[in-house]
């Protein structure tokens, strides 16, 4: 509200004063005849100043609504009136009026816990994520709710004593989570992992109507190290096209990451309390793998080109060949969204793929699986230039209209000659990433990039999968800007890409279609030599995105 209060103030009046400006000699008559006397006369003159009077004055105060900064979690605060407000939420909060986090999980996702359960979490530790995952559950999954809950738990062996889909109301959901018991065995964490991708999301009679197609996320709850390796059953559960999140104390956090490959995929806890103060966290971890965001949902034409050169060595370059295939699953990849084209390189680039080549998520990873170790000398130059003549064409399935990026990965050796090829390419509207391992000329490096912005710096091989996230940002920032139409030139035999409003046409010189793609027949070639060269206007680029087929078949005629 408003309220009057007083505070001290002044005013001003203009006044004249008088002010001595000195005494002069002056010459003053005696009575003496034929005589003056010397005397000192003072010299006054008046001016006009302000005199500064204090006083004390009254306010009304009304006070913003927003100083209070009533809006958490990041919202922004908008005043209406002298005493109303409302807040701008950013996504995935918006529970209140004041941006608490919306707890329900409004995303169709298949969702089995994996709870430990061994000696090593203790049996205070096992209550606890009991306490934890009851408590989510009733917050987050209602009568209505898209989401099938499964709960398994671990210690030497596994078992699964709530199955996907079981239970279709919450009450009876907390009533077998009530039942689980604690084991204390030894804590086999990696064949816990193994066991819920082989066993974990089964086809039978209790999951009828469990949806094949759904995002199959697990969740990871542990406290203590595992005594087998955790890294191949981590990636043999992704290799099965699960999503892996993990959940543990901060010192399970270089464990944890092994597991899910992704430090955006793990979620650490500092004390007992803060474990409950992660609810709304994972809540958006788990949805964001059915409700793409940002990149996800942009169209994007990206290309990876991996130095598989002797420099990087083979045990190296499987490093770089598992960041690439990671990568690979923070997209959506079809003829509609994203793909994905793979280069390797040493002394000559060879295309492994094409960006037409695969059109889901499986088979991109399992072409990435197979790529081969080179082992010659390196030229990142003449692979960027494979890139800009051979995959990020039209002809090779680069789509008008779309973002295009290309992602090269080296350790820093045979940059010599990239700096001019990598500017042909981001003359042509293709953005080009430089993500280099270990130490190299950052001049060089920099003329490759063009920018820091674009410029990544990794210590290690083993700290690839830290940067992922930065880099998987960085790209979707750039999906999500306008791009010119004309480039690459979608325009095939020469001919000449011209924009218009929200559109391009092509005109062609004795070729004809959409895109120059097909010669003029011989009697129509000549049918008047004032006739202007054919043209056809395309209005919306996201129709273009198939046309790549009509190309490649027009060739082989």
């Amino acid at each position: 509200g408003c309220k009057v209060e007083s505070h001290p103030c002044e005013h001003r009046t203009l006044e004249t004063v008088r002010e001595l400006a000195g005494n002069y000699v002056c010459w003053k008559g005696s009575k003496q005849p034929n005589a003056v006397q010397a005397s000192l006369c003072p010299f006054i003159r008046w001016k006009r100043v302000l005199i500064r009077h204090p006083s004390r004055c009254f306010r009304t105060v009304c006070s913003d609504p927003c100083d209070s900064q009533p809006c958490q979690n990041g919202g922004t605060c908008v005043p209406e009136e002298l005493d109303r407000y409302h807040c701008l939420c950013p996504l995935g909060y918006g529970g209140d009026i004041h941006c608490a986090a919306k707890l329900s999980l409004e995303c169709s996702v298949d969702l089995l816990f994996l709870m430990d359960s061994s000696a090593g979490v203790t049996l205070g530790g096992f209550l606890r994520f009991k306490a934890f995952l009851k408590r989510f559950l009733q917050a987050m999954v209602g009568q209505d709710s898209p989401v099938s809950v499964g709960v398994a738990q671990y210690d030497e062996d596994v078992k699964i004593p709530i199955e996907l889909g079981q239970h279709k109301d919450t009450f009876s959901l907390m009533r077998s989570i009530d039942a689980l018991n604690f084991n204390g065995g030894g804590t086999l964490t990696g064949r816990a992992l193994q066991y819920i991708a082989q066993h974990g999301f089964r086809s039978t009679p209790i999951f009828a109507d469990v949806q094949d197609n759904l995002p199959r996320v697990v969740v990871l709850l542990t406290d203590s190290k595992s005594q087998d390796s955790v890294a191949e059953a981590a990636k043999f559960a992704k290799d099965q096209n699960l999503f892996l999140i993990a959940i543990g104390s901060s010192f399970m956090r270089a464990e944890l990451t092994r597991v899910t490959g992704n430090p955006q995929q793990t979620i650490v806890y500092s004390d007992p309390q803060d474990l409950f103060n992660r609810m709304p966290e994972l809540q958006r971890k788990i949805c964001s793998v059915s409700n793409p965001e940002g990149c996800q949902a942009q169209s994007l034409d990206l290309a990876f080109a991996v130095d598989a050169s002797s420099g990087v060595g083979l045990e190296n370059f499987l490093h770089l060949r598992h960041f690439v295939r990671s990568s690979c699953l923070h997209f959506v990849i079809n003829r509609d969204v994203t793909q994905v084209a793979l280069v390797t390189y040493g002394s000559k680039a060879h295309t492994v793929f094409a960006l037409d080549t695969h059109t889901s998520s499986s088979a991109v990873l399992q072409a990435v699986d197979l790529v081969p170790f080179l082992g010659d000398s390196a030229s990142a130059g003449r692979a960027l230039l494979h890139v800009y003549s051979d995959v990020m064409t039209v002809q090779k399935g680069a789509r008008p209209g779309v973002t295009k990026v290309v992602v090269l990965l080296t350790n820093g050796g045979g940059m010599q000659d990239a700096a001019a090829p990598a500017r042909q390419l981001r003359h042509n509207g293709v953005l080009v990433f430089v993500v280099v391992v270990g130490d190299a000329e950052r001049d060089t490096l920099l003329g490759v990039a063009g920018s820091p912005s674009y410029l990544v710096h990794i210590p290690s091989y083993e700290d690839l999968q830290y940067y992922q996230g930065l880099i998987i940002e960085r790209i979707c920032e750039e999906a999500r800007s306008p791009v010119n139409l004309c480039k690459p030139n979608p325009c095939m035999n020469q001919g000449v890409c011209i924009l218009g409003p929200g559109s391009y046409r092509c005109e062609c010189q004795g070729w004809e279609g959409p895109h120059c793609e097909s010669r003029v027949p011989r009697g129509d070639s000549s049918r008047s030599p004032g006739l202007p060269p054919r043209s056809h206007v395309q209005r919306s680029p996201r129709a273009l995105q198939h046309f790549s087929r009509a190309l490649q078949h027009s060739e082989r005629q």
